[in-house]
């Protein structure tokens, strides 16, 4: 995966999170704020407005410009824990201008570190960590052989069927805990923006 295929997976993400806001929003008002979509993208609209200017950057640079911008534009928890996870990302990949699948299941791990670290959220609290975290462990037992696409295929599988598995989850973080059992029966709206970044992955990949 080389620089222009980390600039094309945060365009894609970000036309992604365009087509999705109102369906994150939706996500975001049964158990939330009622405003991840938005948030979302506000913030990805900047980064790819910034894209374009550092397609000359190693893949660090380009992944610490994306976390400095979504800290500064997106409001919520959303912004300071994806700006926390392409943040730490970026430290796992420096100076860095072509990734291996062995780089990108680091990028992955240090970027969900990092997102523990500043949300303290655990697997099971229903955020995009029971996304994110599958993800990482299902990195460990791919067979090397396999080439990088069809690794991310069989990941995004993984993190389609952690999305759903949020639904019956009793949210333990944020806004959506103040319900308490309430919470329970819907999808969570972090956990389906992680999961359209990963999709986004796979198709800059392929």
């Amino acid at each position: 995966m080389n620089k222009a295929s980390v600039i094309q997976w945060l365009q894609i993400f970000a036309a992604e999170i365009e087509q999705n806001k109102e369906y994150l929003t939706e996500l975001d008002a049964a158990i939330g704020d009622a405003d991840h979509g938005i948030n979302m993208d506000r913030g990805f609209k900047k980064v790819a407005s910034q894209l374009p200017s550092l397609a000359d950057k190693d893949i660090s640079t380009i992944l610490k410009t994306v976390s400095m911008t979504l800290i500064s534009t997106v409001g919520g928890a959303s912004g300071p824990l994806y700006g926390t996870f392409f943040l730490r990302a970026s430290t796992a990949v420096a100076d860095k201008e072509e990734l291996t699948t062995e780089d990108l299941s680091k990028l992955l791990k240090t970027g969900l570190e990092g997102v523990i670290q500043r949300g303290k959220a655990q697997l099971g609290d229903k955020t995009m960590v029971d996304v994110l975290s599958p993800v990482v462990d299902n990195f460990q037992y791919i067979d090397k052989n396999k080439n990088i696409v069809e690794t991310m295929q069989q990941v995004v599988s993984v993190a389609e069927q952690a999305m759903k598995d949020t639904i019956p989850l009793l949210a333990k973080k944020g806004r959506a805990s103040y319900l308490g059992d309430r919470s329970i029966g819907h999808q969570d709206p972090g956990a389906t923006s992680t999961y359209l970044m990963l999709k986004s992955l796979l198709a800059a990949l392929a």
